[in-house]
C-alpha cells in the first residue's frame, strides 16, 4: 500500500510544475512581477493536495495513485482560467475549491466502506430522485433551465449536481443485489436475447425521468447524463446489450418526440446544425466558441491574450473555448487526455473490486464525471449539439466542484476495496435461494442444460430484497437462472471482460473529440479567422503593432501606428507606391501581397532567448512584429510606375545574378492605402475596374511573341541543331506542315544566318529551327527556364505554358517556336508571365543559370537586426554558359541593329529581344508589345521583361519603356 501512495506523491510533486508555471504565465500576462505572494493560489492549492493525500494514506491506503494528481492538474488548470475569465469570481471559485478538498477529504473519512449502501440503498435514491426534481417545484430559471435553487440571498446551489452520486451509489446497490436476475434473457429473436418484460421497468421509469426533467426543467444535460450512467451501469451489472440497444431505442423515440414538441429542444439542434444562422443572437456562444478556439491554433495565443471573454458564460459552460484559444491544440488535447486517462484509472478501479457493489459504484462514478466531460467538451466544439453541464474541476460554479470531490472521494474508497482482482464475485443470493425452490435440479448434478453455479454467498437465504416480489419460480426460468454466467469467477471473468469494453468506449469518445478539436483549430482555422463576421479577428488586428515594409533603399512602404485608444493604424506613407507587391492589410477585406504571405513575420515574434522571455512568449506576450525589408528600389520602381502611366500593362526587373526582383509595376494599379478605395473595386461589377488588383506580372499569361525566340534559339545552340551562322531561307510566306507561316508585314528577308534572323525576328527561319529541333526538345527547354512551375521564393505566379510535345502537329511547332501559340482542339501555347520572361533573359545574361525570384530580402527585428536573409536559389543550368554567351551576342545585334533599337542607352550596350504578340494572325488587333533583355551587356546587373497590352492604341513599344527603365536602374546603380 505505501508504494502506491508514494507514487501518488510523486505524481502530485511532478503536476505541481505545469500547474504553478500556467499560473506563472498568467501573472506576468496581467503585468505583475513574479513572487511568493503572486503565486499564492497554486502554492496554497499544492498544500491543500499534500493534505488530501496525507488523508488518503490514512482512510484509503490502496486507493488508485493517479486518480488525485489527475484532479490536481485539472483543479490547477481550471482556477487560473477562471481566474483568468471571471476574475470576480475567482475568489468564490478558490474558496469552494477549498472546501471541496475538505469535504473529500471529510468523506474518506466517515464513509469507512461502502456496505452501507446495502442497507440504505432505496433511501439514498429517494434522496437523488428529490434533488434531482426538486428544481421543477421550487427551482429559478436561470437562461431558459429552471436546475438552480436559491438559499435566500447567499448563494444557489445546483441540486442535480449532487444527486448524480446519490443516484449512482443507489444504482450500485440495487445491481448489485439484482444483477444475476436482470441478466435473464428469457426469449430469443433471430439470435438476439431480449429480456423478461417485467425486468424492463426499471429502465423505462429512468426514461421517464429524464424526460420530465427535459420538460419541466429544459435541462437537457442532466437528463442525458443521468440516463447514460444507468444504461453504462446497467450494461456493466449484466452484460447483456439488449438492454443498451433497447435504451438507445427509447432515446431516440424520446428526443425525436422532444424535438417534435419542445421549442427549446429544437433550438439546440438547430443551433448545432447551423450556429451561423443567427450568429448575434441564439447562435452566438457557439460562434465565439468556434472562433475562439480556430485563433487558438496549434500551440494557442498565450494565456491572457485570448478573446474567449466575448463568450457568454465562458467561466461555466464554455471554460474549455478558452482554455483551447489561449493554451491551443496541445493544451486542449492534454486536458482531454487527462479525462480520459481519469476514466480509464477509474474503470481499473472497478475491474479490480472485490465485490460486485464496489465495481458498479466505481463503474458509475467513473462514468458521472467522464461522460459529463465528453458532454460539455462536445458541445463547445459543435461535435454534439450543447447540452449545457459543467466541466468537472475546472468550470466555474461551487456545487459542482463539491459534487465532483465528493464522487472521487468513494470513487477511492472503492478502490481502497479493491483487491479482489482474482476473487469470484459475490452472487446476490438469487440463484441460490431459486435453485433451491420446489422443482429445482439438485446443485452439484446437471439436468438437462442446467448445471451448478457455486456461490460465494455464505449467508443462507430462502429470498432476496431483489426478488422478493416475484412469483414462485417456473422450472423454465429456474433453469434460465442457472445458465447465468454471473456469479463465481466466471462472473468476475465477464465483468472484467464488459469493464474493458467500456474503457473503449470512453477511449473513444476522447479520441473523438481530440480529433474533432484538430479538425476546429488547425483544418478549419483559417476558414474560421477569415469570416467576415469574425470580430475576434478584427479586435485582434487593432491591436497588434505589425511591423514595417521598407524597400532596398530603406523607403517605408508600410507601418502601422498607434492610436490614442491604444490601436494601431496601418497607413502607407508613400502612397500606393509598389501597391500590388505590397498588398493591403484591412480588418474587414483581409490582406493581399507581401501583407499577406509574411503576415506571421508582421504580426509580431516570440523570444526565447532568455526564461523572462521565453516566459513572456508561453504568456503569449510577443515583440512587436517584424519588418520585412524587400528588394525592390524604390527609385527603380518609381521609374518603372512612370513608364507605365496611361498604358495597360507591365514590368518585371531583376538582379540575374540572383533573381532579386528590383521592381515590379502594373498598369492599371489601384489604391492600396484607402479601404473605401479598396471596398469600391473589390464590389465593381466592371471588370475593368476589377482588373486594376490584378497583378499582370506575376498571374497574367501573355503571348510571348518573339521574345520566345530566345528559348529557342538557345534550344538550337545547346543541341547542336544550327549555328548562328547557318543559313535559312526566310520568304515573307513558307508553308509548313501544311499551313503558311508568315514574317511580320510579310517581309522577304532572303536567305539569311540564323544570327540575323535574330536581329529582324524572322518567323519563317525560326519555324524552321523549330521544326528541326522537334517538339520534345522545345519543350524540354522551355521547362529548363522554368516554364511549368510557380516560380517565386516568397510570391507565387501563374505557371507558363507549353502544351505536351505530342499535341503539337508541325504547323504549330513552328508557330511556338516563333512565340505564337496556335493550337487547335487543346491548349495553345506558348503562354507565359511577365515574371517567366524576365527569369529567360536573367538566365542568359547569367551565363545560364536561371534563378527562382524572391521579393523579401530581409526580414528585420524591431531594433533593425537582421534575423533572416533570403538565399538565392537556383532553378537549374538552363543552358551551359557557352550557349549563354552566343545567344547574349545575339541579343545585343538586336538592340545595336535589329529590332530593339529603341532600347539603347547611350554610353552602355543593352542586350535585348523585342517581339509582338498577337492574338490574331489576320489582324493586329489586341497585339501586344513585349521585350527582354539586360544590361550592361559585358557584366549584367539588370535583367528586364516587358509587356504592353494593345500598344497599336498608344504607339508605345515595350522596348522603348524598357530603355528608360534600364537607364535609370544603371544610374541608381552608379550612384
Amino acid at each position: 500500500m505505501s508504494s502506491r501512495r508514494n507514487t501518488e506523491l510523486f505524481l502530485l510533486v511532478a503536476a505541481a510544475f505545469p500547474v504553478t508555471l500556467l499560473y506563472a504565465m498568467y501573472v506576468v500576462a496581467i503585468g505583475s512581477s513574479l513572487s511568493a505572494q503572486a503565486l499564492a493560489v497554486p502554492i496554497g492549492l499544492f498544500a491543500a493536495f499534500a493534505a488530501a493525500h496525507i488523508a488518503v494514506r490514512i482512510f484509503a491506503a490502496g486507493a488508485d495513485p493517479a486518480l488525485l494528481p489527475i484532479v490536481f492538474i485539472l483543479s490547477g488548470v481550471g482556477i487560473t482560467f477562471v481566474t483568468r475569465l471571471e476574475p470576480s469570481l475567482a475568489m468564490n471559485q478558490l474558496i469552494y475549491l477549498f472546501i471541496a478538498i475538505g469535504l473529500m477529504i471529510g468523506t474518506l473519512a466517515v464513509v469507512k466502506n461502502l456496505d452501507m449502501i446495502k442497507r440504505y440503498k432505496f433511501t439514498l435514491g429517494f434522496i437523488g430522485i428529490l434533488l434531482l426534481v426538486l428544481p421543477m417545484f421550487i427551482g429559478t430559471e436561470i437562461s431558459g433551465s429552471k436546475l438552480w435553487i436559491n438559499i435566500g440571498n447567499i448563494a444557489s446551489i445546483q441540486p442535480g449536481e449532487f444527486a448524480k452520486f446519490f443516484i449512482v451509489l443507489f444504482l450500485a446497490g440495487y445491481l448489485a443485489e439484482n444483477r444475476e436476475l436482470l441478466s435473464i434473457s428469457s426469449h430469443s429473436i433471430l439470435g438476439f436475447k431480449l429480456p423478461r418484460l417485467r425486468l424492463l421497468m426499471p429502465l423505462f421509469i429512468v426514461w421517464a425521468i429524464c424526460v420530465l426533467i427535459v420538460v419541466f426543467e429544459r435541462d437537457l444535460g442532466s437528463a442525458l447524463l443521468f440516463y447514460t450512467l444507468f444504461l453504462i451501469m446497467l450494461y456493466a451489472a449484466t452484460g447483456r446489450i439488449s438492454y443498451v440497444i433497447i435504451g438507445i431505442v427509447l432515446l431516440v423515440i424520446g428526443g425525436t418526440g422532444a424535438f417534435q414538441v419542445l421549442n427549446h429542444v429544437r433550438t439546440r439542434f438547430e443551433i448545432w446544425m447551423d450556429p451561423f444562422a443567427d450568429p448575434s443572437g441564439s447562435g452566438m456562444q457557439i460562434v465565439q466558441s468556434l472562433f475562439s478556439l480556430a485563433d487558438g491554433g496549434f500551440v494557442g495565443t498565450g494565456i491572457g491574450k485570448g478573446l474567449a471573454t466575448k463568450i457568454p458564460v465562458v467561466g461555466s459552460d464554455f471554460i474549455f473555448s478558452g482554455i483551447g484559444e489561449e493554451m491551443g491544440l496541445l493544451g486542449g488535447a492534454a486536458v482531454l487526455l487527462l479525462f480520459m486517462l481519469f476514466a480509464v484509472r477509474g474503470l481499473t478501479t472497478a475491474a479490480r473490486a472485490k465485490s460486485d457493489l464496489a465495481a458498479f459504484s466505481a463503474t458509475g462514478l467513473t462514468a458521472a464525471i467522464s461522460f459529463q466531460a465528453f458532454l460539455i467538451v462536445g458541445g463547445v466544439t459543435r461535435l454534439i449539439p450543447l447540452t449545457g453541464v459543467t466541466l468537472p474541476f475546472m468550470s466555474q460554479g461551487g456545487t459542482s466542484l463539491l459534487a465532483s470531490f465528493v464522487i472521487i472521494a468513494l470513487l477511492m474508497r472503492a478502490g481502497d476495496e479493491a483487491t479482489g482482482r482474482e476473487a469470484e464475485l459475490a452472487g446476490s443470493g438469487v440463484v441460490k435461494a431459486l435453485a433451491s425452490a420446489p422443482g429445482a435440479p439438485n446443485p452439484g448434478t446437471t439436468a438437462g442444460n442446467a448445471r451448478a453455479i457455486p456461490s460465494t454467498d455464505a449467508r443462507p437465504r430462502a429470498r432476496s430484497r431483489g426478488v422478493g416480489s416475484h412469483a414462485q419460480p417456473t422450472p423454465r426460468m429456474r433453469r434460465h437462472l442457472l445458465e447465468t454466467p454471473e456469479s463465481g469467477v466466471l462472473g468476475r471473468v465477464a465483468l472484467a471482460k464488459r469493464l474493458t469494453r467500456t474503457v473503449v468506449l470512453f477511449t473513444a469518445l476522447f479520441a473523438m473529440l481530440i480529433a474533432n478539436l484538430t479538425y476546429i483549430q488547425v483544418i478549419k482555422a483559417d476558414e474560421y479567422r477569415n469570416m467576415s463576421i469574425n470580430n475576434h479577428t478584427i479586435e485582434r488586428t487593432q491591436r497588434i503593432k505589425r511591423g514595417s515594409i521598407i524597400t532596398s533603399d530603406g523607403v517605408t512602404l508600410a507601418e502601422s501606428l498607434r492610436q490614442g485608444d491604444g490601436t494601431y493604424k496601418r497607413t502607407y506613407p508613400n502612397g500606393n507606391l509598389a501597391a500590388h507587391t505590397v498588398g493591403y492589410y484591412s480588418q474587414r477585406y483581409g490582406a493581399t501581397g507581401v501583407e499577406k504571405s509574411q503576415n506571421r513575420t508582421l504580426s509580431g515574434s516570440k523570444d526565447y532567448s532568455s526564461w523572462e522571455n521565453a516566459l513572456s512568449s508561453l504568456a503569449g506576450i510577443a515583440q512587436p512584429g517584424n519588418s520585412v525589408k524587400l528588394t525592390i528600389d524604390s527609385r527603380i520602381q518609381k521609374a518603372a510606375e512612370s513608364a507605365l502611366k496611361g498604358l495597360k500593362g507591365s514590368i518585371v526587373v531583376l538582379d540575374p545574378r540572383t533573381g532579386a526582383v528590383i521592381a515590379k509595376a502594373n498598369a492599371p494599379t489601384y489604391d492600396n492605402t484607402d479601404s473605401d478605395s479598396i471596398a469600391a473595386v473589390l464590389n465593381s461589377g466592371s471588370d475593368e475596374s476589377k482588373g486594376s488588383m490584378f497583378d499582370r506580372a506575376t498571374q497574367a499569361l501573355y503571348t510571348p511573341g518573339s521574345t520566345f525566340k530566345v528559348v529557342t534559339l538557345s534550344a538550337a545552340l545547346e543541341t547542336g541543331t544550327a549555328t548562328l551562322e547557318t543559313k535559312f531561307n526566310s520568304p515573307s510566306s513558307m508553308n509548313i506542315g501544311g499551313a503558311d507561316v508568315t514574317n511580320v508585314n510579310r517581309a522577304n528577308f532572303g536567305t539569311v544566318s540564323l544570327r540575323r534572323a535574330f536581329e529582324v525576328s524572322s518567323n519563317v527561319v525560326y519555324g524552321q529551327v523549330a521544326g528541326k529541333l522537334g517538339a520534345d526538345k522545345l519543350v524540354l527547354f522551355a521547362k529548363a527556364f522554368g516554364f511549368g512551375q510557380s516560380l517565386g521564393q516568397d510570391f507565387s505566379t501563374s505557371a507558363s505554358y507549353m502544351p505536351k510535345p505530342q499535341e503539337m502537329k508541325a504547323w504549330e511547332l513552328a508557330w511556338a517556336g516563333a512565340g505564337q501559340p496556335v493550337g487547335q482542339g487543346h491548349k495553345p501555347g506558348p503562354q507565359l508571365t511577365t515574371m517567366q520572361n524576365a527569369v529567360i533573359a536573367a538566365a542568359i545574361a547569367n551565363g545560364g543559370i536561371a534563378m527562382d525570384p524572391y521579393i523579401c530580402g530581409q526580414i528585420l527585428a524591431p531594433d533593425g537586426t537582421v534575423i533572416k536573409s533570403t538565399q538565392p536559389r537556383s532553378l537549374g543550368q538552363a543552358v551551359s554558359a557557352g550557349t549563354a554567351d552566343q545567344v547574349k551576342s545575339a541579343m545585343l545585334d538586336v538592340v545595336q541593329r535589329g529590332t530593339g533599337r529603341e532600347a539603347a542607352i547611350k554610353g552602355v550596350k543593352v542586350a535585348g529581344k523585342t517581339g509582338t504578340g498577337e492574338t490574331n494572325l489576320a489582324s493586329k488587333e489586341n497585339a501586344n508589345s513585349t521585350f527582354v533583355g539586360f544590361a550592361p551587356y559585358d557584366t549584367p546587373t539588370v535583367a528586364i521583361s516587358v509587356v504592353i497590352e494593345n500598344y497599336y492604341e498608344s504607339n508605345v513599344t515595350a522596348a522603348s519603356v524598357a530603355g528608360k527603365i534600364l537607364a535609370a536602374a544603371l544610374a541608381v546603380q552608379g550612384s
